[in-house]
């Protein structure tokens, strides 16, 4: 049974695959990230968000995601954009939907997006572009999804290439926690509705004030609400388990929480002025400190919401 399983998709794959998208980037682009999923469902919208969602395709077969940055001094997102849909164009692919920025959806059109993480890939919500295309016939439909955005003097290019079974199926509504099983906006509606939330996903071992490489969602979304809300502050408590005295895990709960600073700021671009980092060590368990588990859930940073403009 398992042979005849593996025979199946080994045809299905055959069916289906097909060479990577090869656009001319500017000369001087590097490529910061490639992944390939051989057989992988992807969810694309085709459609602005509003209160009811946004229009989405369910698409099912290989996925190719690249994203490249390069120098983009002087140069706007519409200019990065129009020789890459151009070369789609011509090569025979059909636009779906491209939209800018706001009138994209804004933040919750963003989460909906499949990006490739910081830094390798950047969205600045305030100055971006995105583009979708099919092209084929209907029993062997190809997808693409352009995302172009730039921050400061630097230029962002992320593509997402699908051959599927030339299926087409209908997504639109809520997302589902099969899709995104990190559901970032949560973050932030924690923050409005309790004033705190905890940032999951964030790397740190025990005695360890270095933050790993990530993906951190957590620290996308809390990003990418505060780049929405210039006059919200938030302040950064790092929190550690009961290993060692009180005044060491002070400093090292304070570490932190600068590290995750840190990251917001020269990462993602969030203004230092929105920021503040504390650390209270060992004196707000979230669990006992008795079992591996409670140390670990204990071992974090929260964001406190501190002030906010009136929404």
């Amino acid at each position: 049974m398992r042979s005849a399983c593996t025979l199946l998709l080994s045809m299905l794959l055959a069916c289906g695959s097909a060479q990577a998208l090869d656009l001319k980037l500017p000369a001087n682009a590097s490529m910061t990230r490639e992944v390939i999923r051989e057989a992988d469902t992807l969810i694309l919208p085709i459609g602005p968000y509003s209160t009811q969602g946004a229009p989405r395709l369910r698409l099912d077969g290989q996925i190719i995601s690249r994203a490249w940055r390069f120098p983009a001094q002087g140069v706007t997102t519409l200019q990065i954009l129009i020789p890459l849909r151009r070369q789609l164009e011509d090569s025979g692919w059909e636009v779906m939907f491209d939209c800018l920025a706001e009138e994209c959806g804004g933040f919750d059109f963003r989460f909906a997006l499949p990006v490739l993480p910081a830094p390798d890939m950047f969205i600045d919500l305030f100055d971006y572009r995105y583009l979708v295309a099919r092209r084929g016939p209907e029993a062997k439909l190809e997808h693409v999804a352009l995302i172009v955005s730039q921050s400061g003097q630097t230029g962002y290019v992320q593509t997402i290439q699908l051959t599927g079974l030339g299926q087409e199926s209908d997504a639109t509504g809520p997302r589902s926690p099969e899709v995104d099983d990190t559901s970032p906006p949560d973050v932030v509606q924690a923050l409005k509705r309790y004033g705190h939330a905890v940032l999951e996903g964030l790397d740190f071992g025990s005695g360890d004030n270095a933050l790993g490489p990530g993906p951190h969602p957590s620290l996308e979304a809390l990003a990418a609400y505060l780049l929405t809300k210039p006059n919200t502050r938030v302040a950064l408590v790092g929190h550690t388990d009961s290993t060692g005295g009180l005044e060491g895990n002070i400093a090292l709960s304070r570490s932190r929480a600068e590290a995750v600073l840190s990251v917001l700021t020269e990462i993602h671009g969030v203004p230092a002025t929105q920021l503040e980092a504390h650390g209270i060590g060992y004196l707000a368990p979230l669990a006992p400190n008795t079992t591996g588990d409670g140390r670990e859930s204990n071992r974090r940073v929260e964001a406190v919401l501190l002030d906010t403009a009136a929404e």
